[in-house]
């Protein structure tokens, strides 16, 4: 098992901006993360197996709904203390991170804040410890960056409703006990249902063959004449605007997620390039070396900072849907950039599982692509300032 030599890059002394509630929930989550998935991680992708084990200490941690309010479970933590855990646990892998944030963002969250009383009740603790995991039924097989042409539809059959579609790239959906699920009601307005694993008709097959995100467990899931209790129907918002509201939370925390890939990129390149010696020298005395690792803790920097004033922003209730989108496209291109220069700096070392940076590259490569492109994210930035939709 792989030793976790970490050491978290702080160029511009961002700790003394965070509360030390702040520090104390970060460094819990890095300190579960180095001794629980760090040493473990580049087995079960290289397998292609997530591992279950680890939904209880991510529970513990906080991991899952912590902006959700102790009542129900949650940890009762602020918008900033969200986006470090999500960067810590992306520092071990971004699919452990996909588990977290689903749970928390894309689950607990459309519940706590679409649902009743009774729901909460029902479903939000058991969400917080891990007990329950869900998943969030959205993207389509034919509708991907226009989620309102969605095809799965429900209708009305007196005392349920009756749930048929297909939903696609599902983290979570293989052992999901309970998804989240947008579908269109008779009149074509979008609704969330709470479906539950057991419920005849409703099925999640895996998704195998992945070349990303390998340690994460995607699937389908697939409604066929699913009897769904009327009082599982999120009551409190309707329309397209819901869900997105889901993902404005989701591409928050991986707007956080992806500076951990990236300075953990950073710091196997850098400690690498101390001890490589090329022609009676560390590598890390060359200028090109130099020049690339200036630039990784350059844009490490800018990511931090912009994800740090994001979360004020939320925080306050006043991040805009547009400035999420920039801070997502921002940071997980950036973390991307670095994870290829890494690997550069490593050599042929670079691709071997003995290192993260490979896994890291190929796992961003599906986060650059999910909850929002990267082209769709530059469309809401340039319809923000200029007042004109490109869609």
């Amino acid at each position: 098992m792989r030793t976790d030599l970490f050491e978290a890059p702080d160029y511009y002394n961002i700790d003394d901006l965070l509360s030390n509630e702040h520090k104390l929930v970060r460094n819990a989550a890095r300190t579960w993360v180095k001794r629980t998935v760090s040493p473990i991680i580049e087995t079960y992708a290289q397998r292609a197996e997530f591992p279950k084990q680890i939904l209880s200490g991510l529970a513990e941690i906080g991991a899952f709904g912590p902006y959700i309010p102790t009542a129900y479970g949650g940890a009762g933590l602020d918008q900033i203390s969200y986006g470090l855990i999500m960067q810590e646990i992306e520092r071990g892998d971004s699919g452990v991170r996909s588990t977290a944030s689903v749970q928390s963002s894309l689950v607990m969250y459309p519940i706590y804040t679409y649902g009743n009383e009774a729901q909460r009740k029902k479903y939000l603790p058991k969400l917080a410890t891990g007990e329950f995991i869900g998943c969030f039924g959205l993207t389509e097989p034919n509708h991907g960056s226009n989620p309102s042409g969605m095809e799965t539809k429900f209708k009305d059959h007196g005392d349920h409703y009756l749930l048929n579609g297909a939903k696609l790239w599902i983290s979570n959906a293989p052992f999901a006990d309970i998804a989240i699920v947008w579908a269109k009601n008779e009149e074509g307005r979008i609704h969330g249902l709470i479906v539950e694993r057991g419920m005849e008709g409703f099925s999640t097959p895996e998704t195998h063959n992945k070349w990303s995100l390998r340690a994460s467990a995607t699937g389908e899931l697939i409604f066929d004449n699913v009897k769904v209790p009327k009082e599982n129907l999120l009551p409190n918002k309707n329309g397209l605007g819901a869900p997105l509201g889901c993902l404005d939370s989701a591409r928050y925390g991986i707007a956080w997620g992806a500076i951990g890939a990236a300075m953990d990129c950073y710091d196997t390149a850098l400690r690498y390039a101390k001890e490589r010696i090329q022609f009676n020298k560390p590598i890390a005395a060359k200028q090109l070396q130099q020049k690339k690792l200036a630039e990784m803790i350059t844009e490490i920097t800018k990511a931090q900072l912009l994800a740090l004033r994001l979360g004020q922003l939320k925080n306050e209730g006043k991040a805009t849907s547009a400035q999420i989108s920039m801070a997502k496209r921002n940071n997980v291109a950036m973390a991307l950039k670095i994870a290829r220069e890494a690997r550069q700096v490593l050599g042929a070392m670079g691709i071997s599982g003995e290192y993260s940076i490979m896994r890291h590259m190929m796992n961003l490569e599906s986060v650059i692509t999910y909850e929002g492109t990267h082209d769709i994210h530059l469309l809401i930035t340039g319809a923000d300032i200029t007042g004109h939709s490109a869609f």
